[in-house]
């Protein structure tokens, strides 16, 4: 670990230009360098978490250094029912999310280990969702979640409205399906030799060989599904099915709410995304790096 500072700090001064005879000076320009960075970067968050945790008098006046730290923003958070919107973002996020991860994985695996007429238009036509925004695909979207083809149920005000949508990603697919693709053949093959059905070589050889790929697409996956805003606005038709990102929005446009509310409403937002990708690090650096070095 020392090694890999001390190699990282050399290449640092490299690119500033400056040789080890610098000695001093590159010391002090490294370390105002890294000051700003670290101001610039995690001063907001910082100021986030103090003012979620303090008394905000003047709401201009916001520091980076906690004074009268207290629990009192996030109790009227609690009487703002912000806690009731934060569960429904969790059941829509955790079942959604179980869905997308289901429906890359099926969909990546058919894509990349099976042969078939029109293989690369479909995943064309997977990857062209991507290119669309979501304000253009919103109205159609609501038409269709309104009267759902063939089976005609009316989803609008139900939460698996805001499930169903997300459960399949472009982006997801993509990934596991470039992830498979450099899984060896010879292994598949060599497991159905010792008598092992499609289904168990998936699920014993490919599937583990892809865990960190499932990394990547579960991180990216959960901070796509965490973020909706316009989704639950179209499906949501009472103010207790909202979920934490419009409660935010609804939050902010009450002027009897303080700054301090709000910060601690929007930290609690965030904290579920730090905590997957610091559950998850391993695996979605692991999927990264993985991709780079195939790449």
């Amino acid at each position: 670990m020392m090694r890999r500072r001390m190699r990282f700090g050399q290449q640092f001064d490299t690119a500033l230009g400056m040789t080890a005879r610098g000695g001093l000076v590159a010391v002090v320009v490294r370390t105002i360098l890294y000051a700003v960075i670290v101001l610039v970067f995690a001063g907001p968050l910082l100021m986030l978490l103090v003012g979620a945790f303090g008394r905000i008098a003047d709401p201009t006046g916001l520091s980076l250094v906690p004074h009268h730290l207290t629990l009192d923003n996030f109790e009227a958070a609690h009487r703002r029912f912000v806690f009731h919107y934060l569960l429904n973002s969790f059941v829509v996020v955790g079942f959604g999310l179980a869905l997308q991860v289901a429906v890359s994985v099926f969909a990546a695996y058919a894509l990349a280990r099976k042969r078939f007429r029109g293989a690369a238009l479909v995943l064309l036509l997977i990857l062209a969702t991507m290119m669309l925004p979501e304000e253009i695909i919103i109205i159609p979207l609501s038409v269709v979640l309104a009267d759902l083809p063939v089976v005609h149920l009316n989803l609008i005000g139900h939460y698996a409205g805001m499930i169903l949508p997300v459960g399949a990603w472009g982006f997801s697919i993509f990934v596991m399906t470039e992830f498979m693709r450099e899984v060896p053949v010879e292994l598949e093959e060599a497991a159905r030799i010792d008598g092992a059905g499609e289904l168990r070589t998936f699920a014993q050889i490919i599937l583990p060989m892809c865990r960190p790929a499932v990394g990547v697409i579960g991180v990216f996956g959960f901070t796509m599904i965490w973020d909706q805003y316009l989704l639950p606005l179209i499906v949501a038709t009472d103010p207790t099915q909202y979920t934490l990102p419009i409660a935010l929005r609804t939050l902010r446009s009450d002027e009897e709410v303080g700054l301090g509310v709000l910060l601690a409403a929007a930290l609690l937002s965030l904290l579920p995304s730090v905590l997957m990708f610091l559950g998850f690090q391993r695996q979605f650096m692991r999927g990264l790096t993985s991709g780079a070095v195939k790449g």
